[in-house]
């Protein structure tokens, strides 16, 4: 949680500050009351005909409650202030350090829990930092300052309250050390309600084709509950802490007037200004007591906050203290232009027990277009992620332009690729937003965007969009189809006109027809770029100058097509299950 706080700038610190010296005016000021109250006391006991200093004494006490308020006031917007800040703050250097680690990184945590933490997690922090520059800062210091102010007047009425003072600070602390691992579990369960309901809601076309609503309800339901009967008992629980409090309180106030009237009566009569002075020291002292169990039940009011904060906390490091294991380097500069080798390349997911490519070795030059091909799951997908570094191989070395992937800045490196990723990833935002995606060294033209889009061949349906290149795309690109989204994320990495173009399963989506065209203006326009497509079509790498086919991650063999249906019975496997042999012929 301490960590946490380092994420207060100087202006939230200003006001932190602030805010705290106003809280220990506060308390100043509230603690003066009591002091006139004695005084007050003391004047209407006594035979005294003055009655403007009682007026007087009176006047005090109401500008000491106006102050009062007014710095409570002042306090609660400076806090509320700093606390916001606070928030922003962590909220940003959270988000902005989640899309610095790598997919590897990733794999720690679930998108639900991530977006659990970005939200629900850093609200709970901010929560507390705004109570606890109020409540958590004034609430000790109210306590030290009027047992200050109490200690030695009375041994017995000392006592009692301390005797008290223990017993509600036992009581809270059996019920945090209940409490605390019941809240660490209820955390996990929203992450996982969070789950259930996202997978729920991004397959729902799903569940009703295959009328499972009451399966998911109940599944939901399964979570749901748990969560339920958590959050009732911790519930539970914090609701004893209220009525302890009150009997606290109550039982201080009644047993200190008890002692104080035994103290009182022991006194002879004839000692009358004894014993004016003992209910006056009475009267003060219930007051302070009372201000100490007071600061007790706002303590109280931060321990039903702290502990969801603490493990909120805790969860917002873990992902702050994940260290991306994908390090840049410093080289900004090829040796060559637009080309690929992978030189005896292995690669194992973390975790996995079997390497999912095996000894790689194959070289692509400038402007040729190589196509991967293989069963589903042989490591097709996997091969060419290690290109941009989404991973780094296990062993052996990925070279671009003939330098190791691993010597290059981020923005070197992507620099020189584009990327159409097997899953079309578009965003909310209009179609041009969507394919002007990125950075890119020079700006973005009207002009280019218009030819990227002819050569995916998406501006015929653009055009007849309303708005049409400013056309808004709805979340996750809902509002258009499978094939205009592949044609958009392969106009966006065409737009960054790079060495070398990746086509990961590209054009699954595609007809036949424009699947070609797009093909034939990308060998046409395109000449000089290195291109790399994995495809499942044989139709769609057939053409290709290399065809890489992958086998359990292993290279079955590289070649042409030809030569591949004469000498690779993989490859030959494949396209007889697509095609007839006239056909391939």
């Amino acid at each position: 949680m301490l960590r946490l706080l380092n994420n207060l700038k100087k202006r939230e610190i200003v006001m932190a500050v602030i805010c705290l010296s106003l809280v220990f005016a506060q308390i100043y000021v509230d603690l003066l009351l009591p002091e006139y109250m004695s005084e007050l006391t003391t004047l209407i006991q006594t035979q005294n005909d003055d009655i403007s200093l009682v007026w007087l004494t009176g006047l005090k006490m109401l500008v000491c409650t106006v102050i009062s308020a007014l710095l409570s006031v002042a306090c609660g917007y400076l806090a509320a202030r700093a606390a916001s800040g606070f928030g922003y703050n962590l909220r940003s250097k959270l988000f902005n350090h989640v899309m610095d680690l790598g997919q590897e990184d990733m794999l720690g945590f679930s998108v639900p829990s991530l977006i659990t933490r970005t939200t629900n997690d850093i609200t709970q922090v901010q929560m507390v930092v705004a109570m606890g520059l109020q409540i958590m800062a004034k609430a000790p210091m109210m306590a030290i300052y009027a047992v200050t102010k109490i200690i030695g007047k009375n041994y017995e009425l000392s006592f009692v309250t301390a005797c008290f003072v223990v017993v509600i600070c036992a009581s809270v602390l059996f019920i945090m050390l209940k409490v605390i691992p019941k809240v660490r579990i209820v955390q996990k369960l929203v992450d996982k309600i969070n789950g259930v309901a996202r997978e729920n809601l991004t397959g729902i076309n799903v569940v009703h084709a295959f009328n499972a609503e009451d399966y998911q309800n109940e599944k939901f339901d399964q979570v749901n509950t748990r969560m339920m009967k958590t959050q009732l008992f911790n519930q539970r629980m914090f609701s004893l802490m209220q009525p302890i409090m009150q009997l606290g309180m109550n039982g201080l106030a009644l047993s200190i007037y008890w002692v104080g009237a035994a103290l009182i009566a022991s006194i002879p009569v004839s000692m009358a200004m004894d014993r004016i002075a003992l209910f006056s020291d009475v009267v003060v002292f219930s007051t302070y007591a009372t201000h100490v169990v007071i600061s007790f039940m706002l303590l109280v009011m931060i321990f039903m906050m702290l502990p969801p904060a603490l493990i909120s906390a805790e969860r917002i490091n873990a992902v702050l203290d994940k260290k991306s294991k994908v390090r840049e380097g410093s080289t900004t500069e090829g040796k060559e232009v637009g080309t690929v080798e992978f030189k005896g390349v292995t690669f194992r997911y973390p975790g996995a027990s079997e390497d999912e490519i095996i000894d790689v070795s194959f070289k692509v030059n400038k402007g040729e277009t190589l196509a991967v091909i293989g069963a589903t799951g042989s490591g097709k997908t996997t091969l060419i992620n290690l290109i941009p570094r989404f991973y780094d191989a296990t062993s052996g070395t990925v070279l671009v332009d003939g330098v190791d992937v691993r010597d290059y800045t981020f923005k070197a490196l992507y620099d020189k690729i584009g990327y159409a990723t097997q899953k079309a990833v578009l965003f909310n935002d209009s179609i041009k937003e969507n394919v002007c995606f990125g950075e890119r060294k020079e700006p973005f033209t009207e002009d280019e965007v218009d030819e990227a889009l002819r050569t995916a061949q998406a501006s015929e349906f653009v055009e007849k969009l309303e708005g049409k290149k400013e056309y808004k795309i709805a979340q996750a690109g809902k509002n258009i189809s499978g094939g205009q989204k592949q044609r958009l994320s392969i106009a966006r990495a065409i737009l960054r006109k790079p060495e070398i173009l990746i086509f990961d399963d590209s054009f699954s989506a595609l007809d036949y027809k424009t699947d070609a065209v797009l093909r034939s203006t990308l060998e046409e326009e395109y000449a000089d770029i290195t291109k790399i497509i994995v495809a499942q079509r044989i139709s769609t790498i057939r053409n290709a100058d290399k065809i890489l086919v992958l086998d359990d991650g292993r290279i079955a063999q590289i070649g042409k097509h030809d030569e591949l249906m004469k000498n690779c019975d993989v490859y030959r496997e494949i396209a007889l299950s697509q095609l007839s042999e006239r056909e391939l012929a």
